[in-house]
């Protein structure tokens, strides 16, 4: 009977879209698999972006013998200061994807002191005391991608990060079918798969497609061009700029990230320039027609909505949208990115401009479709299964593919955040959970931002805020200044003032009664302010704002 034992613990990326960060034990030793971030979907107001919880990475700290990285994305690596900033341990990546490391490590203040990179690539393998690390390299929408395989003494523990199989792709994007097929004979424990696009059977356009389209769309454009897309999309990039090129364009590129990005690239060869002189400053456009730029945006931390809302707005230091402008938006959006998405383009519209997005004509990804999948479960043959990468319904799906190739439904693993997946005595199970909670980054603050300020923060943007502001004197049981009333975002305050009146009447009741108790108390006279108030203001509104009592003491001084 076999005695070794593996975990394996998903922190982030199943449930939810982005966010990778895979934990996987072998005996004494733990192995992270990406450590990516997610932005923030609607309800999050003011969070910045969203990382893994590291808690229990922080209570095993002692036994992580490295983080692997499989691609440059934020997905990927986005997390990585924030854990680095906690743990010192060494990270593992190809070339190009531990440059992009590098640049978002000495980013971040709490981490800009970390050393301990190591390149590596297809053809490596580091022997670990109960595990040997090796890679393969697949196909994404950045060079460099590599999935990773752990070979314990029970088999391969595989994780496929982000891939697709396009067969018409260039060298630098090609995947290792031999490799693959090499695992899958030497046997598969379990196969950590991407589910991002299990649910959609449509077939992904193939890079070849993409390139000749983004090709058309800047011929025959008479303005400027203002390509929207993601930092770290490098093959994207590469279809801009030599489109650019053919159509005797020059490009401005705006965003520190992206300039940052595409420096790096170019200095690999991961990007080639088709000449020294396609790229200007953003001071020399006045020296061009219109007709003659394509502006590549991509915004802070890569992302371009909120850089094109202000450009369309005419708020951005640099460039703004004007009549005659095409905005083309180059990536596909996530399904909750969809109101922004649409947002942004009205903005765009009232600006003057049109836009076009790739996705009008193709479907655009850069993730494996049904067949795809197929295809991996079939060279991998694993003897568990664990979808991964994806919302739950995609997770499902791809359980049910697994399912149609003969794996039965009680060795197919659809986890969540924190759940501890055991392989001891010959069999999987589920064996408890862990802590994995979303951490939320707002400016500096890591993770001081909870539910309950993000309850208030939905308050005030939905209900606004009612200040009830006035002076008492205690020994004198009186009030020195009558209630004043302040309301923001919650009513017009001039064709409110029966309301304000009342509302101040209120306030000077309940203070005058809580005055006359002998066992005054500051905390009860607030709570009785905010009770009443609130149920008098949703009587007469519906509305319940947050209210906010400032009661000043003021004493006359002895003469």
């Amino acid at each position: 009977m076999s005695t070794s034992t593996i975990k394996i613990i998903p922190l982030g990326g199943v449930r939810e879209n982005g966010k990778n960060l895979y934990a996987v034990e072998v005996q004494d030793e733990i192995f992270i698999l990406d450590c990516g971030l997610k932005y923030p979907e609607n309800d999050l107001l003011g969070i910045d972006i969203v990382i893994p919880d590291f808690s229990y990475l922080l209570d095993n700290k002692e036994k992580i013998a490295g983080v692997f990285l499989t691609h440059g994305h934020a997905d990927a690596i986005g997390a990585l200061p924030y854990l680095l900033e906690k743990i010192e341990v060494p990270v593992f990546g190809t070339e190009l994807t531990i440059e992009l490391a590098k640049i978002n490590v000495n980013g971040y203040p709490g981490a800009k002191k970390f050393k301990d990179f190591h390149v590596i690539d297809e053809f490596t393998e580091i022997d670990f005391e109960f595990a040997t690390a090796s890679f393969f390299r697949t196909t994404h929408t950045i060079p460099d991608s590599v999935g990773i395989s752990l070979k314990t003494s029970e088999g391969h523990i595989v994780y496929t990060g982000d891939f697709k199989f396009d067969h018409s792709a260039i060298p630098m994007y090609h995947t290792d079918f031999a490799r693959l097929a090499e695992i899958g004979k030497e046997g598969v424990l379990a196969l950590l798969s991407d589910s991002t696009n299990a649910e959609n059977p449509a077939q992904v356009a193939s890079e070849r497609e993409i390139a000749e389209e983004v090709y058309d769309t800047v011929r025959y454009s008479d303005g400027r061009i203002i390509v929207a897309s993601v930092a770290s999309n490098i093959q994207r990039v590469q279809q801009v700029l030599d489109a650019a090129y053919k159509s005797e364009r020059k490009v401005v590129l705006t965003g520190e990230d992206l300039e940052k990005i595409i420096r790096t690239a170019i200095k690999l060869e991961k990007i080639k320039l088709p000449s020294d002189d396609l790229i200007i400053e953003t001071k020399a456009m006045k020296n061009y027609r219109d007709d003659e730029l394509v502006i590549l945006e991509t915004g802070r931390m890569g992302e371009p909505l909120k850089s094109l809302q202000r450009m369309a707005n005419d708020r951005s230091r640099g460039i703004s949208i004007k009549e005659g402008d095409l905005v083309y938006m180059t990536t596909t959006p996530s399904t909750a990115m969809e109101t922004a998405v649409a947002k942004t383009e009205d903005l765009v519209y009232r600006a003057g401009g049109t836009v076009k997005t790739i996705s009008d004509n193709f479907r655009v990804s850069g993730h494996a479709n049904p067949n795809d999948l197929k295809l991996m479960l079939n060279l991998m043959k694993p003897k568990y299964f664990v979808p991964i990468q994806g919302e739950y319904r995609m997770l499902a799906a791809h359980a049910d593919l697994a399912h149609e190739l003969g794996l039965s439904y009680k060795d197919i693993y659809i986890t969540g955040r924190g759940d501890i997946l055991e392989y001891s005595n010959g069999r999987m199970h589920m064996a408890g959970s862990t802590e994995a909670d979303n951490v939320m980054i707002d400016g500096l603050g890591v993770g001081d931002i909870g539910n309950i300020v993000l309850r208030d923060r939905r308050i005030l943007s939905e209900d606004g805020v009612f200040i009830a502001v006035t002076t008492i004197n205690r020994k004198q049981q009186k009030i020195v200044a009558r209630p004043q009333i302040t309301s923001r975002g919650f009513v017009y305050v001039k064709e409110s003032k029966d309301l304000m009146k009342e509302s101040a009447d209120i306030v000077e009741d309940i203070i005058i009664e809580n005055l006359k108790n002998n066992d005054f108390e500051w905390g009860k006279l607030k709570q009785d302010i905010r009770e009443q108030l609130s149920r008098y203001l949703f009587e007469q509104t519906k509305r319940r704002p947050v209210i906010l009592p400032v009661i000043m003491e003021t004493s006359q001084r002895k003469k």
